[in-house]
């Protein structure tokens, strides 16, 4: 398995004129406040930020990623208690670069989304939706593992922090490609031996391991930036969507998120998304978590799948005999 480093470097040069009078004095510089110390989380028994806990998004991304306004329901019989709220959105940039034909299967989810929404039928969520679905999830963290356990459908990801595998080949350096999208160079590079480290601290990059199928939640391997948990995702099928909305991909989805401790109890997370089938470029979403500090703050159960069997078994049921 190939390793990846994505290095993105921008550089923007700027010039400005200045105009100078004769005997005039110098201006005194602003005085600037110190900047406040960055947040520098708890630590666990390995010296790794303590991400443990039960987190939850609170927007309302899981409708529509993309800002919207609120809506009544599809459902008409539900009147206000299955109306849509409005929400700001959480992609950065404000919409999502679809390709012309993925736009409009877009459009035809959204059209038929009753019927279409894997949510409907209490199929996995797929990442990141599960993120910021309106239930809560655990993390529990291990040196070698970390769990995150959604509430929604009992949904379970293990993200492999320390697995590693042979590389086909191998080098230091690695070996690398580039091209422009704008003003910046992106440089994308392969084949690390896993043997460089990223600094003098001991931050290190490791080969990881390959998803064995392709699977709704996808297969996450792990690694620490600093104070930042980075987790790339890749083994996707294409069958989970991103919202009630349509907003879909393929197979060929890749995923990188960053959970951020930004206070005791708030997650800074970013998740970069990357389908060539689908889209012309890659995007990002990002939005704050909270904890939940509630004394006895558990995980319940949802068993959606017992709530939708008649919809989706119901025409099997055996007809009584006339």
């Amino acid at each position: 398995m190939q390793s990846r480093l994505l290095i993105t470097t921008i550089a923007a040069v700027s010039l400005a004129a200045g105009v100078s009078m004769a005997q005039a004095p110098a201006a005194r510089p602003a005085t600037r406040p110190a900047a406040a110390p960055a947040y520098r989380a708890p630590r666990t028994a390995d010296g790794k930020p303590n991400l443990n806990g039960i987190w939850q998004a609170m927007n309302t991304a899981n409708w529509d990623i993309e800002a919207h306004s609120a809506a009544p329901s599809p459902v008409r019989d539900l009147g206000a208690t299955g109306a849509i709220p409005g929400g700001i959105g959480i992609v950065e940039g404000g919409s999502i670069p679809y390709l012309p034909e993925a736009l409009k299967k877009k459009q035809e989810n959204q059209a038929n989304r009753l019927k279409l929404d894997p949510e409907v039928k209490c199929y996995l969520p797929g990442v990141p939706r599960a993120v910021y679905m309106p239930y809560p999830f655990q993390i529990i963290q291990s040196t070698k593992h970390i769990m995150m356990l959604h509430e929604y459908a009992g949904a379970v990801r293990t993200v492999y922090m320390a697995e590693q595998v042979e590389a086909p080949a191998d080098s230091w350096m690695g070996w690398s490609n580039g091209k422009w999208e704008g003003d910046t160079l992106v440089v994308d590079v392969r084949s690390l031996n896993g043997k460089a480290w990223l600094d003098r601290a001991g931050d290190y990059m490791t080969d990881q391991t390959e998803a064995p199928a392709d699977s709704w939640m996808g297969w996450s391997n792990g690694r620490w930036d600093g104070e930042t948990l980075v987790v790339d995702t890749k083994g996707f099928n294409d069958r989970s969507w991103f919202d009630r909305a349509g907003n879909f991909h393929s197979d060929a989805l890749h995923v990188v998120e960053r959970f951020t401790p930004r206070s005791a109890e708030t997650i800074n997370y970013e998740a970069t998304i990357e389908d060539p089938k689908v889209f012309s470029r890659p995007w990002k979403m990002s939005m704050p978590l909270y904890k939940h500090v509630e004394r006895n703050a558990q995980i319940l159960e949802f068993r959606c799948v017992e709530f939708v069997e008649d919809l989706l078994y119901g025409h099997l049921r055996k007809q009584p005999a006339k």
